[in-house]
C-alpha cells in the first residue's frame, strides 16, 4: 500500500507523522525525532503533506517541497474542526491528514526566506517600540512623584531624556539615567530596523506600489508585501479585508442578518498598520481638508472618527489587494464636482 496524503503535526523535537493510502486506509502512524524527518520523507514516493501553519511550518515546507512533495499550509483554526476527541499528537495530525483532502479548505501559501526574515524584522520592530513606550512611560511615572512633569509625546519626551536629569535625589537620578540610556539605546535599534526596511523596499516592486496609497508608509507596505505572498488567494478584495478582520462579525440566524463589530481575525499587525494609518489620514483631514479623499470627508461628517477610520481601513485593504493582484499603482478618483 502506497501512501498518498500525510497529516505532519509539528513541535520542536517530537514530530507525529499520519499517513493514508488513495482507500483511505491508515498505512503509517508514528513518532519521529527531529533528525529523523527528513530522512524519513526522503524514502517516500511523491504524496501530499498537510500541516498547520505556524512557526515553524514555512521552512519545513520549503524542505518538503525540495524532497517533491506536495506540501500545503492551513491555518490551525480550520483543523480543529477535525479533531475527533481529546488532544494528543496522534489525534492532531490525523485531524490534519483529514482536513488537507478537504475541497472547500482554505491553504496558506507558503513564504520564502526573504519574507521571513522582512517579517522578523517587523515583529522586533513591533516589540521594541512597545518597550521603548514602557521605558519613556517609567521614565515619566518616576519623575511624577517628584513634581517633575515630562511632556506627551516621543520627541518631547526624548529632549528631556537625552538631556541633563532633573533636580531629583541622587538614587533616582541614577535610575532615570539607566532608564533613559536604555531608551536611547531601543531607539538606535529601531532607527537601524527602519534603514533596513528602507533597502528592502527599494528592492521590492510590490512594497512600491503600495506606497503610492494614501496612509500607507514604508512600514505597513514592507509589511503587506511580505505577508501577502500569493494575492490571488483571494476572489476578491472583499475576502482580503474579511482575512484581516475588518469586516463585520455575522450572527445571522432564522433569516435575519444581524451584523456586529469587526471580526478582528486575521493578521492583528496588519489591521493595526492599515487603521493607524487612516487615523493619520483623518488627523490631515483636520488640517487640510480640502486634499482629503471626499468619501473619508463624508463618512466623517456622518460616522464617528474611529467607526470611519476602520471603515477606511476596510476600503484600503481592498485598494491594496487590487494593487496587488493587478499590478497598477494607486490612482485618486475624485468626484468632478469636487475636481471643478
Amino acid at each position: 500500500m502506497q501512501i498518498t496524503t500525510i497529516g505532519l503535526d509539528l513541535a520542536k523535537s517530537a514530530f507525529q507523522v499520519h499517513g493514508i493510502d488513495a482507500t483511505g486506509q491508515v498505512v503509517v502512524r508514528k513518532s519521529l525525532r527531529r533528525s529523523q524527518m527528513l530522512p524519513f520523507f526522503a524514502k517516500l514516493p511523491s504524496c501530499l503533506v498537510g500541516m498547520e501553519a505556524c512557526g515553524t511550518s514555512h521552512h519545513w515546507a520549503r524542505e518538503l517541497i525540495k524532497l517533491g512533495h506536495d506540501v500545503r499550509l492551513m491555518p490551525p483554526a480550520y483543523v480543529k474542526p477535525y479533531v475527533k476527541r481529546g488532544k494528543t499528537d496522534a489525534a492532531d495530525a490525523e485531524a490534519v491528514c483529514e482536513a488537507v483532502t478537504r475541497p472547500t479548505m482554505r491553504f496558506v501559501p507558503v513564504k520564502s526566506p526573504e519574507q521571513q526574515a522582512a517579517l522578523s524584522m517587523h515583529r522586533t520592530r513591533d516589540l521594541l517600540v512597545k518597550q521603548r513606550t514602557q521605558l519613556i512611560n517609567m521614565i515619566r511615572g518616576l519623575l511624577a512623584e517628584f513634581g517633575v512633569d515630562i511632556p506627551k509625546g516621543l520627541e518631547r519626551a526624548r529632549q528631556i531624556i537625552d538631556g541633563k536629569v532633573p533636580e531629583v535625589p541622587i538614587d533616582a537620578a541614577r535610575i532615570v539615567t539607566t532608564l533613559s540610556q536604555q531608551a536611547i539605546d531601543t531607539h538606535i535599534r529601531l532607527r537601524e530596523i527602519d534603514r533596513d526596511l528602507a533597502v528592502w523596499l527599494r528592492g521590492n516592486d510590490v512594497a512600491r506600489r503600495l506606497m503610492t496609497i494614501p496612509g500607507i508608509g514604508p512600514v505597513g507596505a514592507t509589511a503587506l508585501a511580505a505577508s501577502v505572498t500569493d494575492p490571488h488567494q483571494f476572489r476578491s478584495g472583499r475576502q482580503f479585508a474579511a482575512w484581516l478582520g475588518l469586516t463585520p462579525l455575522q450572527k445571522s440566524s432564522g433569516g435575519k442578518e444581524r451584523l456586529g463589530r469587526i471580526t478582528k481575525m486575521g493578521d492583528k499587525y496588519l489591521r493595526k498598520l492599515l487603521v493607524v494609518g487612516m487615523t493619520a489620514l483623518v488627523r490631515r483631514a483636520k488640517y487640510n481638508p480640502g486634499k482629503i479623499d471626499p468619501r473619508l470627508a463624508d463618512l466623517l461628517a456622518r460616522k464617528p472618527t474611529r467607526v470611519a477610520t476602520v471603515a477606511m481601513a476596510n476600503k484600503t485593504a481592498r485598494v491594496i489587494w487590487a494593487i496587488m493582484a493587478r499590478g497598477e499603482t494607486y490612482h485618486a478618483d475624485h468626484r468632478p464636482a469636487l475636481a471643478a
